[in-house]
């Protein structure tokens, strides 16, 4: 066992083997659940929808209409927490490219390996309540707000 110091100055004890001490390293979750919003274009890879039999709208259009939701969403989130949920729940059944969009964006708990890498990356690396940025996939753009 060795001894770290804190950010606050505080003594505690590291393990050096075996398992990160849960006081230094916050464990990284097996599932994540999150809502998101789906923009196809044109060069996704299944470029139609239920909104729409086939997607004409370029990457970057989708991008900026994409981009004009999450400026809402932000504002949304100043109020608070619930008023993003809510918002983007709203935003993502009448907005979204995917299925999941009559459950609001949510996708349920999923745990790795389960979603296109960048998509992966992304859902794990938000913090409960976290909104994305814009993240490209091969499936469209999205953006994705982490509820559990």
């Amino acid at each position: 066992t060795a001894t770290a110091t804190t950010s606050t100055g505080a003594m505690t004890n590291a393990t050096t083997s075996g398992p990160p001490n849960k006081k230094l390293k916050r464990s990284a979750p097996k599932e994540v659940r999150v809502l998101h919003i789906l923009k196809k274009h044109k060069d996704s890879r299944r470029p139609s929808s239920w909104r729409a039999p086939k997607i004409t709208s370029t990457k970057e259009e989708a991008t900026e209409e994409l981009q004009q939701l999450l400026e809402v969403l932000q504002e949304s989130k100043q109020v608070s927490s619930e008023e993003l949920r809510a918002t983007f729940e709203e935003l993502a059944r009448t907005e979204s490219d995917c299925s999941s969009a009559k459950r609001g964006g949510d996708l349920g708990f999923f745990g790795r390996k389960k979603m296109q890498p960048a998509f992966e990356h992304a859902s794990f690396a938000l913090e409960i309540g976290e909104l994305s940025g814009i993240v490209e996939t091969s499936s469209g753009v999205h953006v994705i707000l982490r509820i559990g």
